[in-house]
């Protein structure tokens, strides 16, 4: 979320050092002094279960009472339902700060405020991201009494990191301001789009424009294995004019400075809906010619201040209650499969999907390294000027 509304994916390590300064500040954590009778801390309970069930989880977290999470707006992927549904169900409240962040500022919150009670306890990143974190050992071993249900390939073995939500790269457009919406890739290189085409962020920081670009890649010859046709057809988009880097978010919608936005579908189908009382006609596709799906994953932050709710939020999203919180808000959540054959999936809900053929697939972990290392240095080449 580099303006409003862009949930990322860090492509690099060490960017955004100015930003880690700002988001430091002093005051250390509290003790973890939420414990079972047999002595365990929630900071190192890998479940609910390890930690004595869920009723000793749910009264160390009231006693906590307070979960500090980071980057959630509000009307991205339905997160203020779930947040409210949180904080009425437990009485717990959730302190978002930078509701419009990115995953970078995610990581840099982690970092700069190692040991301080305002360290985020949650974080909900882009899947590259997850897989770095977990790697340098930010991340808690935690697993959710649904676990078992998230599917082999979308979840982390220990536990550091699970796919809550995803969705498809998708075409949004005003079609009050725009006489044809384009459906394709292929379409958005028309001269009739000049200086209409915004990326939700920038593919370096952004998960959703990151996941445009390797849609656009698909689109024109690429492969999981080779984004760089991504950053060739942004390149030619730019140098046509119908590229702006305005970065989409509501805002720019609803005010037609972004009339075409290329984004998750679960964003754009939420536009259709917010902006239509408001006399904008949003349109949304899935590009036949470059579907690319991607989840969001969760996870704790190893030095969470408040361990216990931490993992009782955790708990929440993977209930039946939170995952058709999700797909209310159009993403399509981790356990819907799961779901739909345990007959508590929300099928109304279900139903307003936007319509994408075909059964996804994703770019593995190498895959997605390579391809942050293409972006970061080539995605600044490809629209300048």
């Amino acid at each position: 979320m580099t303006v409003s509304l862009p949930r990322t994916a860090v492509l690099t390590g060490s960017l955004a050092l100015t930003a880690a300064l700002t988001l430091s500040a002093c005051g250390a954590a509290p003790d973890d002094t939420s414990t079972t009778a047999g002595g365990k801390s929630a900071a190192t309970a890998t479940s609910a279960a390890d930690f004595g069930g869920m009723d000793a989880l749910v009264k160390a977290a009231k006693k906590e009472g307070t979960l500090n999470a980071i980057a959630l707006p509000r009307d991205w992927a339905n997160y203020g339902a779930l947040i409210d549904g949180f904080e009425k169900k437990y009485d717990i409240k959730i302190d978002v700060e930078n509701p419009d962040g990115s995953s970078q500022d995610e990581i840099n919150a982690v970092t700069s405020r190692k040991g301080q009670d305002r360290a985020p306890d949650v974080l909900d990143l882009g899947s590259s991201f997850a897989l770095t974190a977990a790697q340098q050992g930010l991340l808690a071993p935690y697993k959710v009494a649904a676990f078992d249900d998230i599917p082999k390939g979308q979840k982390d073995a220990q536990g550091r990191w699970f796919n809550d939500y995803g969705g498809y790269i998708s075409i949004g457009c005003d079609a009050k301001r725009v006489k044809t919406c384009p459906s394709t890739f292929a379409d958005l290189l028309k001269p009739q789009y000049k200086g209409q085409v915004a990326l939700n962020g920038n593919p370096t920081k952004s998960g959703s424009a990151f996941g445009g670009v390797w849609a656009a890649a698909l689109a024109n010859g690429g492969s999981f294995d080779d984004i760089q046709p991504g950053l060739d057809f942004f390149a030619e988009l730019k140098k046509n004019g119908n590229y702006t880097p305005v970065e989409s978010t509501p805002a720019t919608v609803e005010k037609g400075e972004t009339p075409i936005s290329i984004d998750w579908d679960y964003l754009n189908a939420g536009y259709a809906d917010e902006f239509k009382s408001k006399g904008v006609d949003w349109k949304v596709s899935v590009p036949s010619d470059g579907k690319f799906s991607q989840y969001y994953s969760q996870a704790i932050n190893k030095d969470a201040p408040h361990p216990a709710a931490a993992r009782l939020w955790q708990e929440y999203l993977y209930s039946a209650e939170g995952q058709n919180l999700w797909l209310k808000g159009y993403a399509r959540p981790a356990l819907m499969t799961a779901m739909e054959k345990a007959g508590n999936l929300d099928e109304t809900a279900a139903a307003k999907l936007p319509e994408v053929s075909g059964t996804p697939e994703f770019p593995s972990e190498d895959q997605q390294a390579k391809a942050k290392e293409v972006l970061a240095q080539g995605w600044g080449k490809a629209v300048s000027g």
